[in-house]
């Protein structure tokens, strides 16, 4: 089973999104390029899911109330 997506991480800078391992950015262990895979976020700003068809669940669409 593959890991819940988070819609708004912390520091979505420090991690690579480009697979479910979610590596440290300094230490990509899946081979997955030279550089890490930014988080959606980071490309499309904070409300990314909310348009085009991303495969989420209604309930993964709700803001972190963490953040």
């Amino acid at each position: 089973m593959a890991k819940k997506f988070p819609l708004h991480p912390k520091h979505p800078e420090r991690i690579c999104w480009g697979c479910d391992k979610y590596c440290p950015a300094d230490n990509l262990g899946c081979g997955n390029g030279a550089e890490r895979t930014p988080h959606p976020a980071e490309l499309l700003g904070e409300d990314w899911y909310e348009y085009g068809d991303w495969e989420l669940d209604e309930t993964d669409a709700s803001p972190d109330p963490s953040a």
